[in-house]
Order: structure tokens, then sequence, then C-alpha cells
């Protein structure tokens, strides 16, 4: 039993020591979204479901929960969004060429199709970001419009 506590007062020690030490936040400027908006138009209704659901992982402007601040959560968090924006980041948009953009919303319509975004792990503590079927058909309209907006862009003069 003495072992046990013994244990026990190392990892107290170590998780307190771990709180001074995280991950850098991610934490632009709304302007930095706001080519993506100019482009790509979305409605105000769909504007609010991706500010609710979406930019918090795939872009430069993530709001942080109170629980950021505890380690290990805050590294947990932090990897989602650099695997997030790594796949799909509104901030950048304007670096990416025509094709690569409609690819993305390629993307973004398959995994809103099936379910996957928002991550189930992200709207267990983020209960705005689950989407009603209504929400998702939203997206997924304005998607496919900018889809068709893409693809003439791509057909040749």
């Amino acid at each position: 039993m003495e072992i046990i506590k013994k244990v026990f007062w190392i990892l107290l020690v170590i998780f307190l020591i771990a709180q001074f030490f995280g991950p850098e936040k991610n934490t632009g400027e709304m302007t930095s979204i706001e080519a993506f908006l100019l482009e790509t138009k979305p409605p105000e209704d769909v504007k609010l479901i991706l500010k609710q659901a979406c930019f918090d992982c795939h872009s430069d402007i993530t709001t942080y929960p109170w629980y950021n601040n505890i380690t290990p959560v805050n590294y947990w968090m932090a990897h989602h969004v650099k695997d997030g924006k790594k796949h799909f980041d509104v901030s950048n948009w304007q670096g990416n060429s025509v094709k690569r953009k409609d690819h993305k919303f390629e993307e973004l319509i398959e995994m809103m199709e099936e379910k996957e975004m928002p991550l189930p792990s992200y709207t267990w503590t983020h209960t705005e970001a689950k989407l009603s079927d209504n929400q998702i058909k939203k997206v997924l309209d304005w998607a496919k419009l900018v889809r068709v907006k893409y693809s003439l862009e791509k057909k040749p003069q």
C-alpha cells in the first residue's frame, strides 16, 4: 500500500508541474477567414453554422474552452486543431489553386454527407456544433454551389 501512495504522489506532482507547460494556441485574427468568406459567399445561416461547428479546428481563430488550460487536454485539442487545419484550412484559402479549393469542397461535401464532421469528440463538449439534418443540408447546398463556381473557373476558355 505504501508504494501505491508514493506512485500517487509522484503522479500528482508530475501532473501539477505539467500544468505550467502547454502547446501554442491557435489564435489569429478574424480577418484570416475574410478571403474564404468573400470568395465562397456563404449565406448568413451557413456562416453561423461554420462559426459554431467548423472554424475552431479549420481556421486560425480557435475559441478555447476553460478546460483547454488543463494538461494533457490542451495537447489533445492542439492535435485536433493541427489535424483539422491540415485537411481544410480556411485561413490559408487565398494560397490555394482553384483545383485544390474545389477538391477541398469535394472532401467537405463527402465528410458532411457521411456525417463524419464535426467529429463526435468535438460535439461532446461543443453541443452547439451538433448539426441537425436541416443544417447539414444547408451547408451541403452551399458547398455544392461553390463547387459549381470552381468547376466553371477550372474550364479552359
